[in-house]
């Protein structure tokens, strides 16, 4: 029997087809090229042809309570459960937290799947932290019952107040708070949108006028060292991700390790292991030496929440 899978995000929803052969195909398509959730996997299962699944499994980037109608947290997507399961002619749909889909799928990642930038080894059975920006900051975590079997675990930990660490990070976020938010959450600066607010912030501090640019562009810039805003708003991205992987080892007890997913520290290269994140991971006062030996892994693996779905019940 085959199922529709798809992993969610705000800006990509990547579809596949799951069945007693694994995942086959694959394909992404931009949530903006379509009005609902159901349209887009609808276009998906035209553009496959031939196969129809009578179950699905999505994972969507939103906070899940129960409640059959959910809204995404940074798209413009609100949909019925029930209503697009009958949409799309399913006995079953489950929906599911994204980050808890890649939680389901980190216990199965190998050597080939992501690459390590600091610590030690993993400790078998402790608990596994995951922290992952994109188009928002995702934070869950996967512990370990009685019998050794991995529980994901959720949590909307992108949400949480953002510290600063020094007068030229407070003075950011008071300048982020008085011209567009009231909070300063992690995923206000830790993200692609966070990209953005933090060179506009630089900006706005500096009083410079430089020309609007998206997170890709920022980021291009930064690397090859062609706009100091620019060089600064990506230093203070990887320094801030560094102080919330930290916050999430230290809560978690996360000796299985610190897993960073999303899209856009795999393009970072070798910058991202030379930047500050590690030194801001471990600068936790007297917790330095316990955050030391945590394994930090970088995700490679392309469709992460796909392979965590294939393993849903």
């Amino acid at each position: 029997m085959s199922r529709l899978i798809a992993d969610i995000g705000a800006t990509n929803a990547r579809f596949a087809i799951a069945n007693d052969a694994g995942i086959e195909h694959i394909d992404v398509l931009p949530c903006d090229d379509f009005p609902t959730l159901a349209d887009a996997a609808q276009a998906y299962l035209s553009r496959v042809g031939g196969v129809k699944p009578q179950t699905g499994a999505f994972a969507v980037a939103i906070p899940l309570s129960g409640a059959d109608e959910v809204s995404m947290t940074n798209h413009g997507w609100s949909f019925s459960i029930s209503g697009t399961r009958k949409a799309l002619g399913f006995d079953k749909l489950d929906v599911i937290n994204d980050f808890t889909a890649l939680a389901l799928g980190i216990t199965h990642l190998t050597e080939a799947d992501y690459y390590k930038v600091g610590g030690g080894e993993s400790v078998q059975g402790a608990p596994i932290g995951i922290i992952g920006p994109g188009t928002g900051l995702g934070v869950g975590a996967v512990v370990f019952g009685r019998d050794g079997a991995p529980v994901p675990v959720t949590t909307e930990g992108g949400h949480v107040t953002m510290p600063a660490s020094n007068e030229r990070e407070f003075r950011l976020f008071e300048w982020l708070k008085q011209t567009k938010y009231h909070h300063i959450s992690a995923e206000r600066v830790i993200s692609g949108k966070g990209l953005v607010n933090i060179y506009h912030g630089l900006c706005g501090l500096d009083g410079l006028n430089l020309p609007e640019k998206t997170p890709a562009e920022i980021t291009e810039a930064a690397l090859a060292r062609s706009c100091p805003v620019c060089v600064e708003t990506l230093d203070l991205f990887c320094h801030f991700l560094g102080v919330a992987a930290g916050n999430v080892a230290l809560t978690y007890g996360a000796f299985g390790g610190i897993y960073i997913a999303g899209g856009i520290v795999p393009r970072l290269g070798s910058y991202f292991a030379a930047s500050r994140f590690m030194q801001s991971f471990l600068e936790k006062g007297r917790f330095k030496d316990y955050l030391a030996p945590i394994p930090v892994r970088v995700i490679t693996h392309p469709y992460p929440g796909l392979e965590g779905l294939k393993y849903l019940d």
